[in-house]
């Protein structure tokens, strides 16, 4: 059975723009190194919080390529590789490009909404396919589906080269039936900020981390704490971001984490239509949670 290298602090990377609208890959150099030297455990590229959708084969080709070379062997990165039509998603896996490359996040499918059975056979086909490692992605909030627990644990069961998935639900009761019914060498890792603390605490793996693109070092403690079983202080570090994690989904993924790097000096405040900046009232309350944590 393959086993999951994707453990600890994930990284939901972001797409710098510059303020002409073109992708900032300076400033994406410069990001993904501060990742790394801050605690990061893997990288989690060209999915949702990467504005995939609004990216051209070129610039998602570029960017891939780009983290590749900076990471340089360094950690395991994941690639984002799915969507609603199967037979496209397999031709991908099959003449893509995956060098560098340690494992594919394949998200539900999105808008066609299939049956559970349906969405088994979606991710059986994937797995045959797949020449990596498979994590599931489920996030019914922008799918429209649920991947069930009983599901999930299904195809960890039947494929072994599903080694994981990115559990973004909402459901701590989800994440536990998934984590007690689970084969030992899959994976849950939590995909929503506010709900990672509780999540490992419950016997999640780790994160993929929207808010850890700007602050790793806090985030990446808060999780290693946990796996040592101090929870005392890794709950302090949870509540000291409380307020934060709300903020940064208010307006939108990933209107908040870029304006939360803009604030800490890292990239302009740019995404693509059709997302657009956090309001100026979301933003001046983060840039005083971060001047009140000396951050």
């Amino acid at each position: 059975m393959a086993r999951n290298i994707f453990r600890g602090l994930g990284l939901a990377m972001i797409t710098p723009f510059t303020v002409e609208g073109t992708v900032d890959y300076q400033a994406l150099k410069r990001l993904v190194e501060f990742q790394i030297t801050n605690g990061a455990d893997f990288l989690c590229i060209l999915c949702t919080t990467s504005e995939t959708p609004c990216l051209t084969a070129e610039e998602k080709a570029k960017v891939k390529s780009l983290i590749v070379e900076v990471n340089n062997g360094r950690l395991p990165i994941m690639m984002g590789c799915g969507g609603n039509n199967t037979a496209a998603i397999v031709e991908e896996l099959k003449t893509g490009d995956f060098q560098g490359i340690d494992g594919i996040l394949s998200v539900c499918p999105y808008y066609n909404k299939p049956s559970q059975e349906g969405l088994y056979q979606h991710f059986k086909a994937i797995a045959e396919a797949s020449p990596l490692p498979v994590v599931l992605y489920n996030v019914p909030g922008r799918t429209g589906i649920n991947l069930k627990a009983e599901t999930t644990v299904r195809l960890a069961k039947d494929f072994s080269n599903i080694v994981a998935i990115k559990e973004a639900s909402g459901s701590l009761e989800q994440i536990d039936d998934i984590i007690k019914n689970k084969p030992a060498d899959f994976d849950v890792l939590s995909g929503d900020d506010a709900l990672t603390f509780s999540a490992v605490a419950s016997g999640a793996a780790g994160a993929i981390s929207v808010i850890g693109n700007a602050l790793p070092k806090e985030i990446s403690r808060m999780i290693r704490l946990e796996f040592r079983g101090e929870y005392e202080p890794a709950r302090k570090i949870h509540h000291m971001f409380n307020e934060l994690y709300s903020l940064l989904f208010v307006d939108g993924n990933p209107a908040g984490v870029k304006a939360l790097l803009s604030e800490m000096g890292f990239i302009e405040n740019e995404l693509r239509l059709p997302l657009v900046p956090t309001r100026i009232t979301t933003r001046e309350k983060m840039a005083k949670i971060l001047k009140d944590l000396r951050i």
